[in-house]
Protein backbone atom coordinates (compact mmCIF):
# COMPACT_ATOMS: atom_id res chain seq x y z
CA UNK A 1 0.00 0.00 0.00
CA UNK A 2 1.23 3.45 -0.81
CA UNK A 3 2.12 5.59 2.18
CA UNK A 4 0.02 8.67 2.92
CA UNK A 5 1.28 11.90 1.29
CA UNK A 6 3.47 14.21 3.39
CA UNK A 7 1.54 17.19 4.71
CA UNK A 8 2.83 20.73 4.36
CA UNK A 9 2.53 23.11 7.29
CA UNK A 10 -0.34 24.92 5.59
CA UNK A 11 -2.22 21.68 4.96
CA UNK A 12 -1.70 20.61 8.59
CA UNK A 13 -3.28 23.86 9.76
CA UNK A 14 -6.14 23.39 7.31
CA UNK A 15 -6.62 19.81 8.47
CA UNK A 16 -6.87 20.95 12.08
CA UNK A 17 -9.49 23.55 11.19
CA UNK A 18 -11.54 21.17 9.07
CA UNK A 19 -11.47 18.41 11.66
CA UNK A 20 -12.41 20.82 14.44
CA UNK A 21 -15.37 21.98 12.34
CA UNK A 22 -16.45 18.38 11.65
CA UNK A 23 -16.24 17.48 15.32
CA UNK A 24 -18.31 20.51 16.26
CA UNK A 25 -20.96 19.55 13.72
CA UNK A 26 -21.27 15.99 14.95
CA UNK A 27 -21.13 16.84 18.65
CA UNK A 28 -17.70 15.30 19.23
CA UNK A 29 -16.46 18.44 20.99
CA UNK A 30 -18.43 17.46 24.09
CA UNK A 31 -16.72 15.72 26.97
CA UNK A 32 -17.37 11.99 27.54
CA UNK A 33 -19.15 12.85 30.79
CA UNK A 34 -21.80 14.96 29.08
CA UNK A 35 -22.03 13.47 25.57
CA UNK A 36 -25.19 11.51 24.83
CA UNK A 37 -24.76 8.07 23.35
CA UNK A 38 -26.66 7.65 20.05
CA UNK A 39 -29.39 5.08 19.76
CA UNK A 40 -28.11 1.74 18.38
CA UNK A 41 -29.21 0.66 14.90
CA UNK A 42 -32.52 -1.24 14.75
CA UNK A 43 -32.35 -5.05 15.14
CA UNK A 44 -31.48 -7.04 12.03
CA UNK A 45 -33.79 -9.88 11.03
CA UNK A 46 -32.07 -13.27 11.19
CA UNK A 47 -32.48 -13.86 7.45
CA UNK A 48 -30.88 -10.46 6.67
CA UNK A 49 -27.90 -10.64 9.04
CA UNK A 50 -24.73 -12.73 9.35
CA UNK A 51 -24.74 -15.02 12.37
CA UNK A 52 -21.85 -15.23 14.84
CA UNK A 53 -20.28 -18.30 13.22
CA UNK A 54 -20.28 -16.64 9.78
CA UNK A 55 -18.73 -13.46 11.19
CA UNK A 56 -16.00 -15.37 13.05
CA UNK A 57 -15.18 -17.41 9.94
CA UNK A 58 -14.89 -14.23 7.84
CA UNK A 59 -12.73 -12.53 10.49
CA UNK A 60 -10.45 -15.57 10.71
CA UNK A 61 -9.98 -15.28 6.96
CA UNK A 62 -8.45 -11.86 7.64
CA UNK A 63 -6.42 -12.47 10.81
CA UNK A 64 -5.82 -16.23 10.67
CA UNK A 65 -7.78 -19.20 11.95
CA UNK A 66 -7.75 -19.49 15.73
CA UNK A 67 -6.27 -16.01 16.27
CA UNK A 68 -6.15 -15.58 20.04
CA UNK A 69 -8.91 -13.32 21.36
CA UNK A 70 -10.66 -12.83 18.01
CA UNK A 71 -13.63 -15.14 18.62
CA UNK A 72 -14.22 -13.60 22.07
CA UNK A 73 -14.13 -10.09 20.63
CA UNK A 74 -16.64 -10.98 17.89
CA UNK A 75 -18.85 -12.68 20.48
CA UNK A 76 -18.81 -9.55 22.66
CA UNK A 77 -19.74 -7.30 19.73
CA UNK A 78 -22.52 -9.58 18.46
CA UNK A 79 -23.94 -9.99 21.97
CA UNK A 80 -23.94 -6.21 22.38
CA UNK A 81 -24.99 -5.10 18.88
CA UNK A 82 -26.72 -8.13 17.34
CA UNK A 83 -26.23 -9.55 13.84
CA UNK A 84 -24.40 -7.31 11.34
CA UNK A 85 -25.97 -7.19 7.90
CA UNK A 86 -22.67 -6.34 6.17
CA UNK A 87 -18.93 -6.44 6.73
CA UNK A 88 -15.76 -5.19 5.04
CA UNK A 89 -12.52 -7.10 4.51
CA UNK A 90 -9.56 -4.90 3.59
CA UNK A 91 -6.24 -3.25 4.37
CA UNK A 92 -5.27 0.21 5.50
CA UNK A 93 -2.22 2.32 6.23
CA UNK A 94 -1.89 5.30 8.52
CA UNK A 95 0.67 7.74 9.79
CA UNK A 96 0.70 10.63 12.22
CA UNK A 97 2.79 13.41 13.67
CA UNK A 98 0.13 15.12 15.79
CA UNK A 99 -2.17 15.27 12.76
CA UNK A 100 -2.76 11.82 11.30
CA UNK A 101 -4.11 10.43 8.05
CA UNK A 102 -5.62 7.01 7.36
CA UNK A 103 -6.28 5.34 3.98
CA UNK A 104 -7.84 1.96 3.28
CA UNK A 105 -9.52 -0.18 0.64
CA UNK A 106 -11.37 -3.46 0.61
CA UNK A 107 -14.51 -5.37 -0.32
CA UNK A 108 -17.94 -4.81 1.20
CA UNK A 109 -19.97 -8.00 1.70
CA UNK A 110 -23.69 -7.26 2.08
CA UNK A 111 -26.18 -9.95 3.05
CA UNK A 112 -28.75 -8.85 0.45
CA UNK A 113 -27.01 -6.65 -2.13
CA UNK A 114 -23.84 -8.71 -2.60
CA UNK A 115 -20.24 -7.46 -2.86
CA UNK A 116 -18.66 -4.20 -3.99
CA UNK A 117 -15.34 -2.38 -3.74
CA UNK A 118 -15.05 0.37 -1.10
CA UNK A 119 -12.41 2.86 0.02
CA UNK A 120 -12.07 4.86 3.21
CA UNK A 121 -9.94 7.65 4.63
CA UNK A 122 -9.94 10.02 7.54
CA UNK A 123 -7.93 12.53 9.57
CA UNK A 124 -7.17 12.46 13.28
CA UNK A 125 -5.76 14.84 15.86
CA UNK A 126 -3.95 13.63 18.96
CA UNK A 127 -0.58 12.63 20.36
CA UNK A 128 0.28 9.97 17.76
CA UNK A 129 3.73 9.70 16.20
CA UNK A 130 4.52 6.93 13.74
CA UNK A 131 2.73 4.80 11.19
CA UNK A 132 1.32 1.35 10.57
CA UNK A 133 -0.21 -0.93 7.95
CA UNK A 134 -2.96 -3.33 8.91
CA UNK A 135 -5.53 -5.82 7.80
CA UNK A 136 -8.99 -4.65 8.83
CA UNK A 137 -12.29 -6.44 9.39
CA UNK A 138 -15.26 -4.08 9.82
CA UNK A 139 -18.73 -5.11 10.99
CA UNK A 140 -21.60 -2.94 9.76
CA UNK A 141 -25.07 -2.54 11.24
CA UNK A 142 -28.25 -0.96 9.86
CA UNK A 143 -26.98 -0.78 6.27
CA UNK A 144 -30.12 -1.64 4.31
CA UNK A 145 -28.99 0.31 1.22
CA UNK A 146 -25.26 0.10 0.47
CA UNK A 147 -25.33 3.65 -0.90
CA UNK A 148 -25.88 4.84 2.68
CA UNK A 149 -22.35 3.71 3.60
CA UNK A 150 -20.66 6.51 1.66
CA UNK A 151 -20.42 9.35 4.19
CA UNK A 152 -18.53 10.35 7.35
CA UNK A 153 -18.71 8.38 10.60
CA UNK A 154 -17.58 10.06 13.83
CA UNK A 155 -16.33 7.93 16.71
CA UNK A 156 -18.82 7.24 19.49
CA UNK A 157 -17.30 8.29 22.79
CA UNK A 158 -16.67 5.52 25.27
CA UNK A 159 -17.42 2.61 22.90
CA UNK A 160 -14.20 0.63 22.56
CA UNK A 161 -13.95 -3.17 22.71
CA UNK A 162 -10.59 -4.67 23.73
CA UNK A 163 -9.83 -8.41 23.90
CA UNK A 164 -6.26 -9.66 23.84
CA UNK A 165 -4.39 -7.93 21.05
CA UNK A 166 -7.59 -7.03 19.19
CA UNK A 167 -9.35 -3.70 19.45
CA UNK A 168 -12.61 -2.48 17.92
CA UNK A 169 -14.05 1.01 18.11
CA UNK A 170 -17.66 1.97 17.46
CA UNK A 171 -18.64 4.66 14.92
CA UNK A 172 -22.16 5.70 13.97
CA UNK A 173 -24.01 8.04 11.62
CA UNK A 174 -27.79 8.06 12.04
CA UNK A 175 -28.93 4.39 11.87
CA UNK A 176 -25.77 3.01 10.29
CA UNK A 177 -22.95 1.86 12.59
CA UNK A 178 -19.50 0.54 11.69
CA UNK A 179 -17.16 -1.38 14.01
CA UNK A 180 -13.61 -1.72 12.61
CA UNK A 181 -11.67 -4.62 14.18
CA UNK A 182 -7.86 -4.33 14.16
CA UNK A 183 -4.94 -6.17 15.68
CA UNK A 184 -2.28 -4.69 17.94
CA UNK A 185 -0.64 -1.51 16.64
CA UNK A 186 -3.42 -0.92 14.14
CA UNK A 187 -5.34 1.16 16.68
CA UNK A 188 -4.09 3.65 19.26
CA UNK A 189 -6.72 3.76 22.00
CA UNK A 190 -7.34 7.20 23.44
CA UNK A 191 -4.53 8.78 21.43
CA UNK A 192 -6.56 10.66 18.84
CA UNK A 193 -9.97 11.83 17.72
CA UNK A 194 -11.32 11.94 14.20
CA UNK A 195 -13.75 10.36 11.78
CA UNK A 196 -13.86 7.80 8.99
CA UNK A 197 -15.19 8.59 5.51
CA UNK A 198 -16.18 5.85 3.05
CA UNK A 199 -16.11 6.43 -0.71
CA UNK A 200 -16.53 4.51 -3.97
CA UNK A 201 -13.11 5.59 -5.26
CA UNK A 202 -9.75 6.35 -3.66
CA UNK A 203 -9.48 9.92 -2.42
CA UNK A 204 -6.07 11.50 -1.81
CA UNK A 205 -7.62 14.31 0.25
CA UNK A 206 -9.31 12.59 3.23
CA UNK A 207 -11.81 15.35 4.04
Amino acid sequence: MRSAPVLSKGLLVGALALLASACATTGQNRSPETAEMPEPPPPVAAEDGFDEAEVIAAAEGVFGKGAEGLAKLIEDIVNDRGRPNAYIVGREGSGAVGVGLRYGAGTLYHRVEGNREVHWSGPSIGFDVGGDANRVFTLIYGLYDTEDLFRRYPAVEGKVYVVGGFTANYLQRENVAVVPVKLGVGWRVGANVGYLKFSKRRNIVPF
